[in-house]
């Protein structure tokens, strides 16, 4: 939007060019009459005076014929209705489609863009200017009210929408099973695991630790019972001790059999979610099962509520993990692509090759503002805007016109009286 300051800068600009244009209309103009004057008292005279006679009446004819081939373009000299002339008047809307067309075939074509777009460096000084903190976080400040205004739009009806009808559908639709497969393979591949199996075997030790009258009273209520008190005693004490004692063992040795007992049975059971068939088929059961239940999608809205109220306090806190978290990556990233060649030179390829895509399928659309602006110009405003900012330099012609048939006409005379 046009703001008052930028029209009144507008204005200032337009009567420079103005003043301009009119203080070179006087210079040609006086050059003219200069000339007109020179002619006048030189006529009928011999010697030198008829060489400057010659050049007078000769620049005189340059500069009229020059000030007609300027004034003809923007309008009808002396009013005079002449053919070919006040051509920006009528045919503005051709010369609105040849501007339109030109810029089209010159500036705007994939091989100009790409060599323009890879010289500027884009994705280095970018890359340059994010690195440093306080642009990252700068960045960040911006991208939160738009971030928070996109979470907040999500209510919870279209979150229930989006589950019902597009969530549990889709995995309805698909077979989960190899991906569930391929992913266990994964996890137990990188150990990614074995985090989640310490603290299993933490909890497992300190509860049979502190809970030993319970478990010890479970044992004894299995106790055959025949036999004496004192030995089903004495069994389920050292049954304890060795249950203890094992989990215990678990717990401290990174490479038990247990474990490794664990991450066979896991792998196996990563091979078989993709490749057999048995247990392929159970897991799609087990998940038409889980995907039956009417709790699944109404777990499903709490979860997505749940985030979502998470991000927004998340992304409220200019001083919290999330914010913190992203602007330390933005500022990461930038540092990567200033110093690694390779990923910049992908990123110059990538970004250069979205560059001249879009300017392919949006190109005529942008440059048709030339045309259809033009179109909408009335024809005498567009004639008086384009002369005041070409008029100026416009008026030179006339200048050299006037100079140049001067000297023409001196050669000639100077030929003509050798002759």
């Amino acid at each position: 939007m046009t703001t008052l300051t930028d029209r009144s800068a507008a204005r200032v600009d337009d009567e420079t060019r103005r003043a301009g244009l009119r203080q070179m209309r006087a210079v040609a103009t006086g050059l003219l009459v200069l000339m007109a004057v020179i002619y006048v008292l030189t006529h009928g005279r011999d010697g030198a005076w008829g060489y400057v006679n010659a050049a007078a009446e000769a620049g005189m004819v340059g500069a009229i014929a020059d000030w007609f081939a300027v004034v003809a373009l923007f309008r009808h000299p002396l009013g005079l209705p002449i053919p070919h002339t006040a051509l920006v008047r009528r045919r503005k809307d051709d010369l609105g489609a040849s501007l339109e067309q030109f810029v089209t075939d010159n500036f705007l074509t994939p091989q100009v863009l790409r060599e323009k777009y890879l010289d500027a460096e884009v994705v280095l000084r970018l890359s340059g200017w994010l690195s440093r903190p306080e642009n990252a976080e700068r960045v960040m400040g911006e991208a939160v009210p738009f971030l928070r205004r996109g979470i907040e739009r999500i209510d919870e009806d279209e979150l229930r929408t989006f589950v019902e009808n597009v969530v549990l559908p889709r995995v309805r639709k698909e077979p989960l099973s190899p991906v569930a497969g391929h992913l266990l393979e994964r996890v137990v591949e990188d150990g990614s695991h074995h985090g989640l199996v310490d603290l299993f075997a933490r909890e497992l030790h300190a509860w049979l630790a502190l809970h030993q009258d319970e478990v010890e009273g479970m044992l004894r209520s299995r106790a055959p019972t025949w036999a004496p008190a004192w030995v089903n005693d004495q069994v389920t004490r050292r049954v304890y001790q060795e249950v203890l004692r094992w989990a215990r063992e678990v717990k401290d040795d990174p490479g038990h059999r247990v474990r490794e007992a664990l991450d066979s049975y896991l792998h196996d059971l990563g091979t078989d979610l993709q490749q057999e068939p048995r247990t392929m088929e159970r897991f799609e059961r087990l998940k038409e099962r889980l995907l039956d239940h009417p709790q699944v999608s109404a777990t499903g809205v709490r979860l997505g509520e749940t985030l979502r109220t998470t991000l927004l306090e998340a992304l409220d806190d200019p001083s919290g993990h999330l914010r913190t978290r992203l602007a330390t990556e933005l500022a990461a990233m930038g540092r990567r692509v200033v110093e690694d060649d390779g990923v910049r030179a992908r990123l110059d390829a990538w970004s250069a090759d979205l560059v001249v895509g879009l300017v392919e399928r949006y190109g005529p659309e942008l440059t048709s503002v030339i045309s259809s602006t033009i179109h909408r110009w009335d024809a005498a405003e567009a004639s008086d805007k384009i002369e005041l900012h070409v008029g100026r330099d416009l008026q030179f012609i006339r200048l050299n016109g006037t100079i140049v048939g001067a000297l023409v006409g001196l050669v000639i005379h100077t030929v003509s009286h050798f002759l």
